[in-house]
């Protein structure tokens, strides 16, 4: 039997240990780039910035300001920091990093994936929360397909 295997693919995560140095750090926009970069939200060598700075707005509304923005607040936001964009590609960018599994949103707003426990404004407790569960999930699923091989062993 033929799998389509891009059909079983419910979520994707990448991430990327990457070295730490004090340049990454010198700048706002070189630190959510690092980030970005980090977590699978762009990959190396990619020259636009409509993802990052997506991202940095996220970043800026849920941990500096603590508050779940609204689109007209995230342009005004990027606008401002960034590069003028336009509310589709903010929307694109999204439903891209929704569909990643960080961002959700509620009448409205929108913020990152909170933790089912602890301060959902506290990045480490965040990102610490996220990243646990998409292991679970991995883990649990590959064992469950370790151990049904392990009973289908010899068998072609």
């Amino acid at each position: 039997m033929e799998l389509n295997e891009s059909a079983l693919i419910e979520k994707e995560l990448t991430i990327r240990c990457l070295r730490l140095n004090k340049e990454v750090l010198e700048t706002r926009r070189s630190a959510i780039r690092w980030l970005a970069l980090s977590l699978g939200i762009i990959n190396p060598g990619e020259s636009r910035l409509g993802s990052v700075a997506v991202l940095d707005a996220m970043i800026q509304f849920q941990f500096v300001l603590q508050k779940d923005p609204s689109v007209k607040e995230m342009i005004e936001y990027i606008n401002t920091n960034w590069e003028e964009i336009n509310e589709k590609t903010l929307r694109y960018h999204l439903l891209r990093m929704k569909r990643m599994g960080f961002v959700e949103n509620e009448k409205g707003k929108f913020y990152l994936k909170p933790p089912s426990f602890g301060d959902r404004f506290d990045a480490q407790v965040w990102i610490s929360a996220m990243l646990e569960s998409f292991y679970r999930d991995v883990s649990g699923r590959v064992g469950e397909v370790v151990r049904e091989l392990k009973t289908k062993s010899g068998m072609r």
